[in-house]
């Protein structure tokens, strides 16, 4: 029980249940549906910001707004949800981008009811998802907030919409599985069960389980993510999906995967992380440049956007691989800022779609001269998404790289390596993003004139939802403190944890590891790291 009001609860349900009544409001052409669905989105985000300007303190690292009730006494299932640094902010960008894909879908005509009861639903799932502190409800939100994405791109999607749905299943579905073997390996070692994700974390495990469970999470969340080689179904999803569809999957779902690797990966295995944190810097590299080099070949818009999604979020990985708080930081930032940045690209997309009713890129050209406001709009969101000062993205991706950098765990070589192959992605980057940009309204179309001419601008609802969006990615841009003073606390929080076990893994003489036990295999493994102490040292040097 609790001895205040359910917040939390209250934000899960609420979508939840009013996606319950869907069927039963009158309505014959969809608008009151609409107006229905986009109050019950405002009415949650509004009480998300409200509620954690109330009773949050961004001071604090641990969990608050706890709540916690008796669910499935015979399973060990838990009703029990909180919120911390990690988890606050990504709750209210779901809220956000919940609201204004609801806003977005203005136009769906096709099945509506079950369209905005499925989002209604998502949106509920997605909280849940981010509030869970039991690990069995939470992989029971994570599988149910896959039926609404996969019934979402496979009934209002495009041509190709079933084998999207599909593989998105398959492999969501298929990755999860590991969240839930490994929750219960874990809920079952020791002499306590418990499926408390704050017990699970202060529980001891051998190095050997740590790392076995760690890869397991690693493949569920990186499949999320996503993390090459498990991304392929990202650009099939985005390439089908309608927009406002797109703008949830990538402004929300993504995260999930990160959120995931923090919570889980980092702080319930911290011995694993260290010891694996160069094979995910690597992966982060692997995924920056080769989203980037893909994104280059994609004739279709939205796919294209997709493979850039893949790049940045290499980003995420690189930050929490440089095992600083600092890298933490910007690897938070960044999954705040592509939220933001991709549901602006998204629907943009969308938008234009909508007048050209084409996503293939070279069928577009020409259309800036009709299409100016849009044609604006777009250019921003592009000029986000490669970085351009004054954007949120130029201080995630700087913050980032100023955590690797600043890295006493690495060894020189290893930073330099890293960073330059990054900064092969800030290259690449602006190439691909302003060729699309120049080809999509200035290229040659394949068109005619007199098709072109009737097209129409954005309109003042399409233009109000962009500027939602591009606001705070400004804002955050110019104050990047908007942001990183609500998860400050809990990065510095998690980076602490990490200290005792970077020491051990540091006190290394020879190829006998003193931490752990680690065998000689695992002390070659540590050839990318410099070590911090010498072996008679006791005492972690990373600042605080």
């Amino acid at each position: 029980m609790v001895d205040h009001f359910p917040w939390l609860t209250a934000l899960i349900a609420i979508p939840a249940i009013a996606a319950l009544f869907v069927p039963v409001i009158p309505d014959q052409n969809g608008k009151t549906l609409r107006w229905y669905a986009l109050a019950v989105g405002f009415l949650v985000f509004a009480l998300t910001v409200w509620a954690f300007w109330q009773h949050y303190d961004f001071a604090t690292p641990g969990l608050q707004m706890t709540e916690r009730y008796a669910w499935i006494p015979q399973l060990g299932l838990n009703w029990s949800v909180a919120v911390d640094g990690l988890s606050m902010p990504l709750i209210v960008l779901t809220g956000f981008i919940n609201t204004l894909a609801i806003f977005a879908a203005w136009n769906v005509t096709h099945k509506p009811r079950l369209f905005y009861g499925l989002m209604l639903l998502l949106y509920s799932a997605q909280i849940g998802v981010f509030a869970a502190q039991d690990m069995l409800l939470f992989f029971t939100l994570w599988e149910l907030e896959l039926v609404p994405v996969y019934l979402l791109i496979s009934i209002w999607g495009g041509p190709n919409r079933a084998y999207a749905a599909t593989k998105f299943i398959l492999y969501t579905a298929l990755g999860s599985i590991f969240i839930l073997v490994m929750g219960l390996a874990m809920a079952f070692s020791g002499d306590v069960v418990s499926f408390d994700m704050a017990t699970l974390a202060q529980k001891h495990y051998s190095l050997a389980f740590e790392i076995v469970g760690y890869i397991a999470f690693l493949i569920a969340f990186g499949v999320k993510l996503p993390i090459f080689p498990f991304h392929t179904w990202l650009p099939d999803a985005h390439g089908e999906a309608s927009a406002p569809v797109s703008m949830v999957l990538a402004g929300v779902l993504l995260k999930m995967g990160g959120y995931g690797l923090i919570r889980m990966n980092v702080e319930m295995f911290p011995n694993a992380h260290v010891y694996l944190a160069p094979a995910l810097a690597v992966l982060g590299v692997v995924n920056i440049v080769y989203g980037a080099l893909t994104a280059f070949s994609q004739g279709n818009l939205k796919r294209c956007l997709a493979c850039s999604s893949i790049s940045h979020m290499g980003f995420v990985l690189i930050g929490i691989s440089a095992l600083t708080e600092v890298g933490f930081s910007g690897a938070v930032l960044q999954m705040l800022s592509h939220g933001l940045i991709a549901a602006a690209l998204f629907f943009l997309a969308g938008v234009t779609y909508e007048r050209t009713h084409t996503l293939l890129i070279d069928k577009m050209g020409g259309i800036a001269k009709v299409m100016p406001i849009a044609f604006a709009l777009f250019t921003v969101g592009t000029m986000a998404s490669l970085a351009l000062p004054g954007m949120s993205g130029f201080v995630s991706e700087l913050t980032i790289f100023l955590g690797v950098a600043s890295s006493p765990v690495y060894s020189a070589p290893f930073k330099i390596i890293i960073t330059l192959l990054a900064a092969v992605g800030l290259i690449l980057t602006p190439v691909y993003l302003l060729s699309m940009l120049r080809r999509v309204f200035y290229g040659e179309s394949s068109m005619s004139e007199q098709a072109i001419a009737p097209l129409m601008d954005a309109n003042s609802r399409e233009v109000f939802i962009a500027a939602c969006l591009i606001a705070p990615i400004i804002a955050i841009g110019f104050y990047p403190k908007l942001a990183t003073q609500t998860y400050d606390a809990t990065t510095v929080a998690v980076a602490s944890q990490l200290q005792e076990p970077i020491t051990l893994m540091a006190q290394v003489k020879g190829n006998t590891a003193i931490a752990h036990g680690l065998d000689n295999h695992s002390t070659a493994l540590l050839g990318g790291y410099r070590p911090l102490v010498s072996s008679a040292a006791t005492t972690p040097i990373i600042p605080r």
